[in-house]
Formats: C-alpha cells, structure tokens, sequence
C-alpha cells in the first residue's frame, strides 16, 4: 500500500466513512491516477478538468456516476492532501431533473403477482409499501417488525439512520 492510499485511508476511516465509500473513494482516485500514469499528488487542475471530460464523453458514465467520482478526488485533494483551492475547481456535473416513473394501480398488481413464490411476493410488497431500498429490506429482521403498531424499524439505513415506516 502506498503511503498516499494510507493517508487517504486513514482519513475516511477517522471520518467514519462507511466500507463502500471508502472502497470507492479509493479505486476512483486510483483509476484517475492510472488513467494519467503518475501519482495522483503529481497531477493538477488541468488533470482533473481532463479526465472529468473523459468520465462524461468517452466512458459516458451516468451523471450521478461522475458524481462520485469528483466527490473521491475532492476529498482526496481537500481533505488527504490539505489543498482546499480544489474544492472550487471540482465542480459536481449538473444532473437533468428527472420525473419519477409511477406505476398504475394494475402494473403495480401484474408486478406483485408475478412474483412466483411468497416470499419474493412479500419482498415486492415491502419494498412498495414502505418505500425502503433494496438493502434495507434485505438487512430487515423479525424483530423490527412490530405488527401491532404497523410500524417496521428500519435500522442502519442509508446514511446509518434509524428510521420508522409506517
């Protein structure tokens, strides 16, 4: 391990980053600095501004994508390496708004129903009935369940909250 990925390390652990984040944070810094051939510290603005272009034009990433990686660089180049002048030069892309897609009542019934078996029926109707993510769902236990009150607990969700559904 490099003594740059070490410091980066250290930093997002005494952050208290969760171990996605930091796995992420970790490999985009690292394919920036692959991309370029040189140690991340030796690579500048215009750098950046660059390999940005490349991750929208040519890999065609996702906005949302990029995202996340300008956020790894920002924290590696703001944070890691104390340079705060980086933080204005990385803007975050502007992501077009979005309207949800909303299932009628029939497609919601076809969805749930064609669910093949129970207990993937009793997934679907979860994840719709409370709206929780697919790993919230999937971290559930009994015991956050309280069928009297109606209420599911939903514990360490995005972000580690502890949150009620009704």
């Amino acid at each position: 391990m490099t003594q740059l990925r070490r410091m980066m390390l250290e930093e997002l652990q005494r952050r208290n980053y969760s171990q996605g984040t930091i796995r992420h944070h970790l490999r985009a810094v690292e394919e920036f600095a692959r991309y370029f051939g040189k140690p991340p510290n030796q690579l500048g603005l215009g750098q950046l501004r660059t390999y940005q272009g490349y991750l929208l034009k040519q890999r065609k990433l996702a906005v949302g994508s990029v995202v996340n990686h300008v956020a790894a660089l920002r924290f590696f180049y703001v944070r890691t390496l104390k340079r705060p002048e980086f933080r204005d030069f990385l803007p975050y892309p502007r992501e077009r708004d979005r309207l949800p897609k909303i299932l009628s009542k029939d497609e919601v019934a076809r969805l749930i129903n064609a669910s093949g078996n129970l207990f993937r029926r009793a997934l679907l109707m979860t994840l719709y009935g409370t709206g929780m993510r697919r790993s919230e769902v999937a971290r559930l236990k009994v015991r956050d369940i309280d069928s009297q009150r109606m209420i599911i607990r939903v514990v360490e969700g995005k972000g580690g909250k502890i949150v009620t559904c009704l």
